[in-house]
């Protein structure tokens, strides 16, 4: 039997509420038939270290993490990759780019849960495609020579891809979730927790406190197999700020709020700026103006900003499924588009 199964299956939404599961490839089985090579592990665990450093500020660079709100065409994926490379060699002194590279995205309700999910963008959810699928896309990426970061929203999709990540990132939704804070326990990169839907930062604060201790915690290893997984506790976890429904919290006193409530929790008391979401009203135009402003903030005392965030695409916008796509226009939120994010990367490493 195949691992697609259609929403549109009347034995899938009877009144029975009947379920039935489909086999997919083992983590194991997946890495063998797309592995990552050595020479990419390695460089891989040095991105890692690099990211490291600025979160624990032994290196002075700011950190960059953009790129599309969501992955949905791996031909216009890999054309940002080789633009934004191109531009991770130019400006590496000052900055250090990271590729976001998300095939999962949360739903409020319901919509398109990402490359992941349902590749061929027609609600077939055809998860074994969607997982080779975005395995081979982020080890392309990643041959690029970029850092690659990506939202972990399916704690079983985690098995299957975090061997090509860099950083990753927990979101507004899923920090309460007792479930991704085992998961990011162990785990062997960087990852940032959002702080909540409503601007609160306490269960934030309560996961990068969670996540940086050892758990025993139900799971699968690589055979797929249920699994007691035994963590070590992820030294390396911090805050995003995103805003929340009260508006934006990048400005100079919610970050001095945000640092002084790590530092009263015992955390390191770095901290990443999302400019897109509430920190921009959702307007993908505003991001440059809310980056810079980040900007200036770290002229006057870089000690709490390590990075921000930007959702950027090939083109500016966002279009809907369901029509002819336009190339390079984000299927989720709005981005901007590549020549403004160009020339904003430019003016950050210009400092």
């Amino acid at each position: 039997m195949t691992a697609t199964a259609t929403t549109l299956d009347p034995e899938l939404n009877s009144a029975s509420r009947a379920r039935r599961t489909f086999g997919l490839s083992t983590p194991a089985a997946l890495r063998q038939a797309l592995p990552v090579s050595a020479k990419l592990a390695h460089e891989i665990q040095q991105h890692r270290d690099a990211i490291r450093a600025v979160l624990n500020g032994q290196d002075d660079r700011l950190l960059v993490i953009t790129g599309p709100c969501s992955l949905h065409d791996p031909k216009a994926a890999r054309d940002y990759g080789r633009r934004l490379a191109a531009l991770a060699d130019e400006l590496g002194d000052r900055l250090l780019i990271v590729m976001r590279a998300y095939v999962e995205k949360p739903r409020t309700t319901v919509g398109w849960k990402g490359l992941l999910h349902d590749p061929h963008l027609d609600e077939r959810n055809d998860l074994e495609a969607g997982l080779r699928i975005s395995r081979r896309l982020l080890i392309e990426l990643a041959e690029l020579g970029l850092p690659i970061a990506t939202e972990i929203l399916s704690p079983a999709a985690a098995n299957y891809l975090e061997d090509t990540l860099s950083w990753a990132a927990i979101g507004a939704r899923t920090t309460e979730s007792q479930t991704h804070r085992e998961l990011v326990s162990g785990l062997d990169m960087p990852v940032g927790f959002k702080n909540g839907t409503d601007g609160e930062l306490g269960a934030a604060l309560d996961a990068i406190q969670a996540a940086a201790r050892p758990h025993s915690h139900f799971g699968l290893d690589d055979s797929g197999q249920t699994a007691l997984v035994a963590t070590a506790g992820n030294p390396d976890t911090h805050l995003i700020l995103r805003g929340g429904r009260q508006g934006p919290n990048y400005d100079a006193a919610s970050v001095r709020v945000a640092a002084r409530a790590l530092a009263d929790a015992g955390v390191d008391s770095r901290l990443i700026v999302d400019c897109s979401h509430a920190n921009s009203g959702k307007d993908a135009l505003r991001q440059p103006e809310v980056a810079e402003q980040v900007l200036a903030q770290r002229r006057k005392d870089s000690q709490a900003i390590a990075g921000l965030m930007l959702e950027s695409h090939l083109e500016t916008g966002k279009q809907s499924l369901g029509s002819e796509l336009r190339y390079g226009v984000s299927v989720t939120d709005a981005c901007l588009g590549w020549a403004p994010t160009a020339a904003l990367l430019r003016r950050l490493a210009r400092g």
